[in-house]
């Protein structure tokens, strides 16, 4: 194995645990609701069906020699015949499907924190505006030691258990014992769950006096609502260009796929078509009521951008509607249905594939069976692919038997996720073995909690934040002598190169918990390779975001 394959395997592990989960955030930062499924969904449904399985299960039930947990051996049948068929055909058990709905439907009940696992508690790092824990005592920076007298302190308790804990019923009460200097022996705070609403927003504001970026974390019910929304705001404050960032937005559904995609497309204009062995050709056309139907326009997309990211990106580039700007998307084009079953639980079935406008489908190749179809992106590391310019595996990637141009001439193939019009590959700088272990075990995150914190003063602006607030040398060094202390090692030259991006993420992790998301990507962002292309496209080479006139 050389040099460059043994750096390529490391960026491949520290991206897939680190980056892709939010920039070392890691798996002690915690909302009450999460999600890590992607697709393109159609929200209707079926009932259930009985037949042989059911009647093996019963003579297993009443016949078998030994007691036997007969969900457990459904569970097995389900899972076994689904891998069969495709890789994203599931079975959801009842707990999984709630998660997925809520996650979709952008709501949940609750009470409307984010914390971190810190020293075994927990350290409330927000509490959302308007919610439930907004109108009690709980404020952020408190540390949560018990909930419904269950002890969290010392327990190394999951997250989703904190999780269970923490949500109920709508209008139901839990209650917390919280430490902060005023009580630092604990009181009781007891908060009345409700439902708390979820943008498919993570971020919106402006990139210069007239570039808008707005970047969207899935496709759920309310995404076009919560777009149509950003958008407006962006546009009064000049907005002529816009940036959509939908790197690591791994789906949702296809009606907000077709929704937000009709936001950028003139009437009657072809967004995608769906089509299966059971499912007739359906076309999902345009209208004229487009939010953004004129100006610049750039997506970004990347290996976790899929399914209805990719639906979106495809209209875009077959109607030469903007610019793809980032690295190669997924390659997903299956289109799942929802059956739900009387116990909670339910089955995402493939139904239909879906084509771009030009009639490409772009799903990749699940031949080899699922655990090599999802091995593929994790390949792109490895190879070096993400790293490097990614058109020169398009010979490759692509079918090459048929080719699609748009109406501007431009060359189009199918079979392997959208590639961007311009390729942006991973800066990999700064990925080293030392900046893995300390933000895969969570001492970055620990250390910007415990120490980096403390020491902070509350900033009078986020603007005052992003261009004046420094991690200085100290905290740095503070940061190496607390890793040695956790047993991370490192040498002066791999701690010098590793310096910007821990120092830049260390940065972000604060301005979030000071100025939520916002802060965090206004922070982020300010390095990032892709949106800097962005914006050189957009002040210098109006022509090449949209090919119309071409």
């Amino acid at each position: 194995m050389g040099p460059g394959t043994k750096k390529n395997l490391l960026i491949a592990a520290c991206y897939a645990a680190v980056f892709a989960a939010g920039m070392a955030i890691g798996p002690k930062f915690a909302k009450e609701n999460t999600s890590t499924r992607n697709g393109s969904f159609m929200p209707f449904g079926a009932g259930d069906r009985s037949g042989k399985l059911e009647k093996i299960l019963g003579i297993i039930r009443d016949n078998y020699v030994d007691p036997v947990k007969l969900d457990t051996l459904q569970h097995l049948a389900i899972k076994d015949i689904l891998k069969k068929l495709d890789p994203h055909s599931a079975y959801l058990p009842p707990e999984d499907k709630q998660q997925q709905d809520e996650d979709l439907d952008g709501s949940f009940t609750g009470i409307g924190i984010e914390y971190y696992v810190l020293q075994d508690t927990l350290l409330v790092t927000s509490v959302t505006p308007g919610g439930p824990a907004s109108h009690s005592a709980l404020r952020q920076g408190d540390r949560i030691i018990a909930i419904d007298q269950t002890p969290v302190a010392g327990n190394n308790i999951a997250t989703s258990e904190i999780s269970r804990l923490i949500r109920g019923a709508n209008g139901s009460t839990v209650d917390l014992v919280v430490k902060n200097a005023r009580y630092p022996d604990g009181r009781k705070v007891t908060i009345t769950r409700g439902n708390i609403d979820v943008s498919s927003i993570d971020v919106a504001y402006m990139l210069d006096r007239q570039t808008g970026y707005v970047k969207i974390t899935r496709f759920g019910a309310q995404t076009d609502r919560d777009f149509t929304t950003a958008i407006k705001k962006l546009q009064k404050s000049g907005m002529k260009n816009l940036v959509l960032d939908l790197r690591d937005n791994g789906g949702g559904y296809l009606s907000a796929a077709t929704a937000l995609a009709d936001e950028f497309l003139s009437d009657k204009k072809l967004i995608v078509y769906t089509e299966g062995e059971h499912e007739p050709r359906t076309d999902y056309l345009a209208t004229s009521e487009g939010s953004f139907e004129e100006g610049g326009l750039v997506v970004l997309i990347n290996e976790n951008s899929a399914s209805a990211s990719e639906i979106v990106a495809g209209a875009i580039q077959d109607l030469d509607r903007g610019t793809i700007i980032g690295r190669r998307s997924f390659g997903k084009g299956l289109v799942q249905e929802q059956f739900p079953f009387g116990d909670g639980s339910a089955l995402n079935l493939t139904i239909a594939r879906y084509y771009t406008p030009l009639g490409r489908s772009i799903q990749r190749s699940y031949k080899k069976g699922s655990d090599a179809y999802y091995e593929e992106v994790g390949n792109r590391f490895r190879n070096g692919e993400v790293n490097s310019d990614g058109h020169h595996y398009q010979d490759s990637t692509y079918s090459k038997e048929k080719s699609f141009k748009t109406a501007s001439g431009r060359i189009m193939y199918g079979g392997g996720g959208i590639m961007p019009d311009i390729y942006v590959p991973l800066d990999t700088a700064g990925y080293t073995d030392f900046y893995s272990e300390i933000a895969i075990k969570g001492f970055l995150n620990d250390f910007i909690y415990r120490n980096l914190l403390r020491s902070a003063t509350t900033p009078v602006s986020l603007e005052e934040f992003v261009h004046n607030y420094q991690v200085d040398e100290r905290d740095y060094q503070h940061l190496l002598s607390y890793a040695g202390e956790k047993g991370v090692k490192t040498t002066e030259n791999i701690s010098k190169a590793s310096k910007p991006v821990i120092i830049s993420e260390m940065k972000a992790i604060l301005a979030r918990y000071f100025f939520g998301e916002d802060g965090y990507y206004r922070v982020i962002n300010s390095g990032d390779k892709a949106l800097v292309r962005s914006l050189e496209l957009m002040n210098k080479d109006k022509k090449l975001v949209s090919y119309r006139d071409k």
